[in-house]
């Protein structure tokens, strides 16, 4: 293992280091995890967090397709 120095935003650091707390774990090791789940293809880290929520929801999304407009304006607009 090669000893290395990174530079983080302000931002960056406080997610990295809450997420080692939580994970009870290094902030190196997680460091590591991200990088090598980005290396191999598995991850994505620049991946906006909220596209995990897409595929969540029950059903195949045609009600929402096809009467988008109740959904987004309300029935009877």
């Amino acid at each position: 293992m090669r000893r290395t120095q990174i530079y983080l935003d302000d931002y960056q650091y406080e997610m990295l280091r809450s997420r080692a707390r939580q994970k009870g774990k290094s902030m190196a090791s997680i460091i590591r995890e991200i990088l090598d789940d980005y290396l191999r293809g598995t991850g994505n880290p620049s991946r906006d967090p909220l596209l995990g929520v897409i595929g969540i929801g029950a059903g195949d999304g045609t009600a929402v397709a096809e009467h988008y407009e109740d959904f987004l304006y309300g029935k009877g607009r």
